[in-house]
């Protein structure tokens, strides 16, 4: 009886009666597919929806284990998307029952989505999220085990070698063909290997019908246990991947894509990568002879043929791939080096770079080339030039800067290529060129640069007349094999060489080719290495796919190292934000993190207070701070650039610019502050000031203010409750205190009391006397001017002025920490700390003292720094090194001559003014603060109670950036503040245009 019967009244009756006798459920039912059991959708009249399973009564043991693994999934992966058993009303997980024969019913939690075969809105994130999937599938049932998996399935491919008997049922030479050597070399060569890998109990049969995909176009579930085994782990993936490619433009793409996401999750080995791709085949080949032997003994069943045709075209496409080219792409997206020998090549040609000789002119001790930009977006149209016009360019621009040949570059994108019109029309097209192309007279010699012997020889006459090609085999100090390739090459030189010629170093063994013989195009030699010539030999391809770059370079790495040229003779492959993210999280680290994690920018210019996007796109930058006299000042890049061509060293020798620098910068401050120190980052000029403070006063402890952040060395996460009171922090350090955060809008004391400057400033002292209790005093007291972590807080007045007075009254020194806050931005005053009328010991600055570049300071009193110079000697390696000085000094002249500072204090009163006009519309709205272009708008549900509206403001930063093309970022300690810290250049127009948009953001929030 099949599931379609029981269409009928009486079957849905005898449904009915089940499913209200054992589950107290009625219903409307819905008839599934099923090949052996019987599946039905009940969507129960209180709204609920289930699966009522039907089983045929087989091995009891199979269905045991059915049962077993989501028992087991409910205790041990209660996150996992998959089917929840609903026990009876007496408890059960199944019963018996009777339907035109026995079976067993099972009743399930529904899962939510569409069929993958069905879904619409499958994407790369439908493969990698169904790898991860199985990934943590694969590791929850790794405690697993159960009698009823360890069986002898057919559908076990790690057993594929019992299919070879019915290899003889497929119709059709070809196919038969086909699916016998893919077995032969499964039991031959994969089958050994594959003994060695992890085993397991596996799901084993995540098909296009048992995979759930939601809304968004990742996996939300999986269906049916009925195929589980105990089997090799890797067989999990391949039979995954089986169905995943199917109509995909790039069928390894789209198995690489669900191997990394299951790699991410439960690694891989090597071993076990590297066998995906013949896994694969040997699934479709182990499904061909499935259907043959079944169409045997039923030959009416019409729909296994249509369906065997599907496997075998998916087939026929995975045969067309070059498999040690999959291969490394497999490996690749597992986290291995998708060559494994690449680096150590790579490494013997650096080490050894001092013996070899030149390829062409190795007479000239330091060869000059002309430098040609053949590439897609090349300023200079090379694409459909005839080609008499193109050489005669080349050798017009060699002539004309007096080198000695002409030079095409490694990595360049030849989407359109040299007159050929080689358009590249998919994604998978090669056109990233992989050599570096030396141009030269017509039977210019071609030398070897070390030796080796003649490995490979192609004539490529036809079809595209590029005359000989010529691979010489070498092999490094370890026994590592790899070739050069020599392309364009006289067709009378090559034809005296022999495979297995031993070639000495320098030898002359070949000469380029003349135009007749190189397809008509200018004479040149194309020059590669290879570390695998992917069993093409002499055909070995000389460009490569851009999509593929991480693969192809480590197939033929930058062979400038073989060059030594005086010039750069490769460029960096410009690859996609997917990538970019993938490469950043394997080699850069996961905790550092990405802005607009989701949907992240590749940002690749900036102009004032804009960003540039990899498409164009202009983006209002209002969160970087950093570039404060805005991105790419042409000031700031004409002081570095100067400098650096002039000297760049440490600030051991006498520079003027050092001197001038900190002249100009001490000049800021009042007396007694005229000693700097200078350094790299925020972090380290804060982590300075805490060893100043230290040397001077004799005590260790510090106090902070609560929710700051101070740098991210571990001295600074010590002082950083924002870091060490977060996840991942330690705790409060012993010899920290914290204070009370001064926030006159939720804090303890409010906006309105007059006195609320002291009272925040006496927890300070409170702080001090918990010390002093323990016998011990304060070395020194953090505090920003404005609390940039904190929320954008405005400090109350006198707060700063009375936490001084306490701090300095038990012996301690006070720190002002201007790495957000300085030179300007406040626009009242140069400093921040200024608005509250105190002059401290220390002074820290970073960020945007130069405008992006990797400089800050500490300025300090006379006697700290005396104190610090007690015989330990001091030294920043680049701290203060003359292109800072340079820069530093750009930044504060365009301070003074673009009257930066009252513009800060003209555009943010604007903005400000702006923002509490809005908030008499907008109730979200709570708190408006800041002073100058250092602003915070605190976003609350109810202005009574300040419930913080966090969800609401994640909606408006996103909004912002989606729709209006504004970038904004949040902050405080219930992150529900809109934070603003723009470049400074930031005008009265970029203000209205963020107020107008910030305007209609909240309209849509109000009207959710």
């Amino acid at each position: 009886m099949t599931t379609s019967e029981f269409k009928n009244v009486q079957g849905i009756a005898a449904i009915e009666a089940l499913l209200a006798a054992e589950y107290g459920i009625a219903g409307e039912i819905l008839a599934l597919p099923g090949e052996h059991d019987l599946n039905f959708r009940i969507q129960a009249s209180d709204g609920r929806a289930f699966l009522l399973k039907l089983h045929a009564l087989g091995a009891p043991e199979e269905l045991d284990m059915q049962i077993a693994v989501l028992d087991h999934l409910a205790r041990e992966a209660t996150e996992l998307p998959v089917a929840k058993v609903l026990p009876s009303r007496s408890g059960a997980s199944f019963t018996r029952v009777e339907f035109n024969g026995e079976r067993v019913a099972r009743l399930l939690t529904w899962l939510p989505g569409e069929t993958w075969a069905r879904a619409a809105n499958r994407s790369s994130n439908s493969v990698e999220t169904l790898g991860a999937l199985l990934g943590k599938l694969d590791r929850s049932l790794a405690g697993f085990s159960h009698p009823g998996a360890r069986r002898e399935y057919a559908w076990d491919i790690a057993r594929a070698e019992m299919h070879l008997a019915n290899v003889d049922l497929i119709e059709g030479m070809e196919k038969r063909r086909a699916v016998r050597a893919i077995l032969e070399h499964f039991v031959s060569t994969v089958l050994p290997r594959l003994k060695a890998c992890p085993r397991q109990v596996i799901h084993n049969d995540a098909n296009d019908y048992n995979v759930l995909v939601g809304a968004d176009g990742c996996v939300s579930g999986l269906l049916d246990f009925g195929d589980m085994v105990e089997s090799n782990r890797v067989v999990e993936v391949a039979v995954a991947s089986a169905y995943a490619l199917i109509g995909s433009p790039d069928p390894i793409g789209a198995i690489a894509r669900l191997a990394g996401g299951y790699h991410g999750v439960n690694p891989l080995g090597e071993t076990e990568a590297e066998l995906i791709f013949d896994l694969v085949r040997t699934r479709y080949a182990v499904s061909m002879c499935m259907a043959a032997r079944q169409i045997r003994d039923n030959p009416e069943n019409t729909y296994l043929l249509v369906s065997q045709e599907d496997v075998w075209r998916e087939l026929r496409r995975l045969e067309q791939e070059n498999r040690p080219l999959a291969i490394a792409r497999l490996r690749d997206a597992c986290g291995f080096a998708p060559i494994p020998k690449a680096a150590r090549v790579v490494r013997w040609l650096e080490s050894n770079a001092h013996e070899f000789s030149g390829v062409i002119k190795p007479g000239i001790a330091r060869p000059k080339p002309a430098v040609f930009d053949f590439s897609a977006n090349s300023s200079e149209t090379w694409a459909g030039l005839d080609k008499d016009v193109a050489q005669a360019r080349i050798e017009a621009h060699i002539h004309a800067e007096g080198a000695d040949f002409g030079l095409g570059l490694y990595g360049e994108d030849r989407a359109v290529y040299k007159g050929d019109a080689y358009q590249a029309t998919t994604s998978l097209r090669r056109t990233i060129h992989l050599g570096i192309d030396l141009f030269a007279p017509a039977n210019e010699p071609v030398h070897a640069p070390f030796a080796g012997k003649v490995a490979f020889y192609h004539d490529d006459a036809v079809p595209y007349g590029f005359g000989p090609t010529i691979l010489l085999e070498h092999r490094t100090g370890e026994g590592d094999a790899f070739w050069t390739l020599y392309g364009h090459l006289s067709r009378e030189s090559a034809s005296r060489l022999s495979i297995g010629q031993p070639v000495a170093r320098g030898e002359a063994f070949a000469a380029m080719g003349n135009r007749a013989e190189n397809g008509g195009w200018v004479p040149h030699l194309h020059f590669q290495i290879v570390t695998d010539y992917l069993g093409l030999e002499g055909r070995m391809h000389g460009v490569g796919v851009k999509e593929q770059w991480q693969v192809w370079r480590e197939i033929s790495p930058d062979p400038s190292v073989v060059l030594g040229l005086s010039v750069p003779a490769s460029v960096i492959v410009e690859r996609d934000k997917a990538f970019l993210v993938r490469e950043r999280q394997r080699r850069i680290g996961r905790s550092l993190s990405i802005a607009y994690g989701s949907a992240p920018l590749k940002i690749v210019a900036g102009e004032g207070a804009y960003l540039i996007d990899d498409e164009g796109t202009r983006w209002l930058d209002m969160v970087n701070n950093v570039c404060h006299v805005g991105h790419c000042h042409p000031r700031v890049v004409k002081a570095a650039q100067m400098q650096m061509a002039r000297l760049n060293t440490n600030s051991r020798y006498l520079h003027d610019s050092l001197v001038e620098y900190s002249r100009r910068l001490a000049a800021l401050f009042p007396d007694p502050l005229n000693v700097c120190f200078f350094v790299n980052s925020g972090s380290e000029a804060n982590d300075l000031a805490i060893r100043l403070a230290r040397a001077y006063t004799g005590n260790r402890d510090v106090i902070t203010v609560d929710h700051a952040y101070h740098g991210h060395l571990t001295s600074l996460i010590d002082v950083s409750p924002y870091k060490f009171a977060g996840k991942g922090g330690e705790g409060r350090p012993a010899h920290v205190r914290v204070a009370e955060m001064p926030d006159l809008y939720r804090g303890r004391y409010r906006y309105g009391d007059t006195d609320v400057g002291r009272k925040y400033a006496e927890d300070v002292k409170r702080q001090i006397d918990a010390l002093a209790a323990e016998g011990r005093k304060p070395a020194l007291f953090f505090s920003e001017g404005i609390l940039g972590t904190g929320g954008q807080l405005v400090l109350p007045e006198g707060y700063l002025r009375g936490a001084y007075a306490h701090v300095r009254a038990a012996g301690g020194l006070c720190l002002a920490d201007e790495v957000q806050v300085g030179f300007g931005r406040v626009g009242s005053h140069m400093w921040a700390h200024e608005t509250q009328g105190v002059v401290p010991d220390i002074v820290t600055m970073g960020k945007p003292i130069g405008n992006g570049h990797p400089m800050a300071a500490v300025v300090t009193t006379e006697a700290i720094a005396a104190a610090f110079a007690n015989g330990m000697e001091y030294f920043n390696t680049f701290g203060g090194n003359p292109v800072s000085a340079e820069i530093g000094l750009a930044v504060l002249d365009i301070i003074r001559d673009e009257r930066l500072m009252h513009h800060c204090a003209v555009v943010g009163n604007r903005l400000m003014d702006g923002a509490r006009e809005l908030a008499s519309r907008h109730t979200i709205i709570g708190d408006v603060r800041g002073y100058g272009l250092f602003n915070g708008i605190e976003l609350v549900r109810d202005r009574d109670t300040l419930e913080p509206a966090a969800a609401e403001l994640d909606f408006v930063i996103a909004e912002m950036k989606d729709r209006h093309r504004i970038l904004l970022s949040s902050e405080g300690p219930q992150h529900n503040v809109l934070k603003i810290k723009p470049p400074a250049p930031f005008s009265a127009d970029d203000c209205d245009r963020f107020l107008e948009a910030l305007d209609a953001v909240l309209a849509q929030v109000k009207a959710a």
